[in-house]
């Protein structure tokens, strides 16, 4: 592929590198809210894979539609979600991105492209093969990008969508975060063969990347949508990443004994993709007093959102009727 050794320039790194700040400040603060007991309900976090969602939504714009999954505030953020908007969300707050209703599963702005995350494993699939359907209809280099993880690959819709998107050539692409589990069994456990070659049997383009590595998944996904948007069908990337906190926060009050080892999260917290994108700026010049400061500014930022966040008025509960009803006189 053309791009594989192309690597971003420092403005684009820089702005990439700060995405992942703000997601990883976020799910850290969301986190301690959980164990503070703060929050009405768990969090399945996105820390140690930043750099699958920011390597390829740095190539979307607010046309373009994503869809997500349980651990959806990353690839929310990515998108270039409000961070404010996604905390008060979470805290059941009227300022939230859908008013405090839809939590900390189903943050969506429509607004930006972003579908929406779903608590059902694979979920987003159908919806993005449909958002690539109309994208294909406007005509106008829209694409679709759907995230799901190895877990979601063993879902019959995810072959229903590969089938209908090379049929039709839709501008879909199909993005495999593969972090080794699908919740607290081994991905080799529970999916037979290479998720990679499952788009063969459909003429599906296939690539993979190193999921924490922004700058090759960025060079990758690049590749493939430049092709998507000039009329080339659909395709399939696999990111090789790993969720260094649990399956979900919670966790750690229902399960009777590790599913992993400290060992294996220390080897991928050593690969952390926010000090490999610290690196590669470092090698491009930047001083690292100045990565420093990006990510002491940031934080600030996010403690700023978060501490108005909590304090934003609750949704008004009459608002349920409405949201969940059409209109009846009964009311």
């Amino acid at each position: 592929m053309k791009h594989d050794n192309q690597k971003p320039s420092q403005e684009k790194l820089l702005a990439m590198y700060e995405r992942m700040i703000v997601i990883r400040e976020t799910e850290e603060y969301l986190g301690a809210q959980f164990r503070a007991g703060e929050l009405p309900a768990g969090v399945h976090l996105y820390v140690g894979q930043e750099a699958s969602a920011v390597g390829v939504c740095a190539h979307l714009g607010d046309d373009d539609w994503i869809t997500s999954t349980h651990r959806g505030h990353g690839h929310f953020l990515a998108k270039g979600g409000d961070p404010y908007a996604m905390i008060a969300e979470i805290h059941a707050k009227a300022d939230g991105v859908c008013g405090g209703f839809g939590g900390t599963m189903h943050v969506a702005d429509v607004s930006r492209g972003i579908l929406g995350a779903n608590g059902i494993v694979g979920g987003g699939l159908g919806i993005a093969t449909g958002a690539a359907f109309a994208a294909k209809l406007e005509n106008t280099g829209k694409v679709a990008v759907c995230f799901f993880g190895d877990g979601a690959a063993n879902q019959g819709t995810l072959m229903e969508a590969m089938n209908v998107a090379s049929l039709w050539k839709l501008p879909l692409l199909l993005v495999c975060e593969h972090n080794g589990w699908s919740e607290f069994t081994r991905s080799e456990v529970a999916t037979s063969g290479n998720i990679l070659d499952r788009a063969k049997p459909f003429g599906i383009p296939a690539h993979e990347a190193d999921g924490n590595d922004v700058g090759a998944v960025w060079s990758v996904a690049g590749e493939m949508l430049e092709a998507m948007r000039a009329g080339g069908g659909p395709g399939l990337l696999v990111t090789h990443t790993y969720r260094t906190r649990g399956h979900v926060e919670a966790e750690v009050n229902f399960l009777s004994q590790p599913y992993r080892s400290d060992e294996e999260v220390t080897s991928w917290v050593a690969r952390d993709p926010l000090d490999r994108a610290a690196a590669l700026l470092i090698d491009t010049g930047l001083a690292a007093d100045e990565i420093v400061s990006i990510r002491k500014r940031v934080r600030a930022a996010v403690d700023e959102a978060a501490a108005r966040a909590r304090s934003a008025p609750d949704p008004d509960p009459e608002l349920v009727k409405s949201m969940m009803f059409s209109e009846m006189d009964a009311w």
